[in-house]
């Protein structure tokens, strides 16, 4: 998260923790720890990461951008 005193380092995982209630949470009924932790998982590996599209890098999923980016770091 963030260092004390420096708010640009926290506005990514405040960004993705408001995604994740508007896009998740606030639909879904919470019911137990470990259900809720399976379903969060869920989304995050199977949507967040493999299907949602993110502007900030030109709209590509979380999983192609890191494809790319590894091809280019064999190089």
């Amino acid at each position: 998260m963030s260092r004390k005193g420096n708010c640009y380092d926290n506005a990514t995982v405040e960004s993705f923790f408001h995604t994740l209630k508007v896009e998740w949470l606030y639909r879904d009924n919470v019911s137990d720890f470990r259900t809720t932790e399976l379903k969060i998982f869920r989304y995050i590996e199977g949507f967040y990461n493999t299907r949602r599209l993110h502007s900030a890098i030109g709209y590509l999923t979380p999983k192609e951008m890191k494809s790319r980016f590894e091809l280019l770091d064999t190089y």
